[in-house]
């Protein structure tokens, strides 16, 4: 048989061991090379459009589209 344990866990103790295990941690960001808007690593750029430096997405057409 495995030990069991003497004394019970108190509810605050219970859950600051478990508060740790639950934390959410904010994603890194980097900066676009372009315009400087803060990116996801691997992402396209929101603001203006580019991937490594390459154009990718035509945000002026889309955001005539949208008007």
């Amino acid at each position: 048989m495995t030990p069991q344990p003497k004394r019970r866990l108190s509810r605050g103790r219970r859950d600051r061991r478990r508060a740790n295990a639950y934390r959410m941690e904010l994603p890194e960001l980097t900066h676009c090379p372009q315009c400087g808007e803060a990116v996801l690593p691997y992402h396209v750029c929101p603001k203006c459009g580019t991937y490594r430096r390459a154009q990718v997405l035509d945000l002026k057409e889309k955001s005539k589209k949208e008007k």
